[in-house]
């Protein structure tokens, strides 16, 4: 998907794949870690670990390199933070040690491909090299496990539609979003990914809107919203 969009929106011959190595391996250490750590994870416990870890591993970088966050963006990613909390508390459990381990690796390893994201003048291409450069790594990991493999039309179906929608281009419209955003601002922005993934159930899906849907809802579109409010003040 991302070859194709890229070649028809190539210009002068130019390259048609961009991005790194580095961003590769991390994209794909994010990829394998996330994938083996929810077989040993419930769902609320994998979301609050991944995504604590992103906060935290995005908010040193952010401070390391000199970047100072507002008051309003520290309360809005606490407020954000909280929300989380609060609409997987339900689901957690006691986790397990090994896939807390790997969902804590998955969750640095997203933060850092987020912050090689922010200096990306060519989203498209840098998102296509990346995942063009991951492949090799996920070769060696399937001839490994490929006793455990079982493919269906189904499987395959879902799998495309993953890989070609909700990553590959999904990838590149964040890429694109993060160069107007600070790292503490990215950071806090990517909270909403869970509310907007449940939300989405309640209307594709005929889930249940819930008092803690919407409480968590609230806590954190309007964490995220604070801490934009934030953006024409000077760092």
């Amino acid at each position: 998907m991302l070859f194709i969009i890229a070649t028809l929106q190539r210009k002068n011959k130019e390259p048609i794949l961009h991005g790194s190595w580095v961003s590769a391996v991390f994209l794909f250490l994010y990829a394998i870690t996330f994938s083996i750590a929810y077989l040993s994870l419930s769902t609320g416990t994998g979301a609050l670990t991944l995504f604590g870890s992103v906060q935290v591993t995005m908010i040193v970088v952010a401070l390391r390199s000199g970047e100072r966050p507002h008051l309003l963006e520290w309360i809005g990613l606490t407020l954000a933070l909280g929300g989380l909390v609060y609409l997987v508390f339900p689901g957690l459990e006691a986790p397990s040690p090994i896939g807390s381990g790997l969902m804590m690796v998955a969750g640095i390893a997203w933060g850092f491909y987020t912050i090689g994201g922010r200096g990306s003048q060519n989203p498209l291409g840098d998102t296509a090299g990346n995942f063009v450069f991951a492949v090799p790594m996920v070769l060696v990991i399937l001839f490994f496990s490929l006793k455990n493999v079982s493919v269906s039309p189904y499987g395959i179906l879902y799998a495309t539609l993953s890989g070609a929608l909700a990553s590959g281009v999904g990838y590149v419209i964040w890429y694109a979003a993060l160069r107007g955003l600070s790292t503490t601002r990215a950071a806090t922005v990517q909270l909403s990914v869970p509310v907007i993934a449940a939300w989405s159930g309640v209307v594709f899906l005929n889930e249940n809107m819930s008092i803690r849907l919407l409480v968590a809802g609230v806590l954190i579109l309007g964490g995220i919203a604070l801490a934009l409010s934030s953006r024409g003040k000077k760092d």
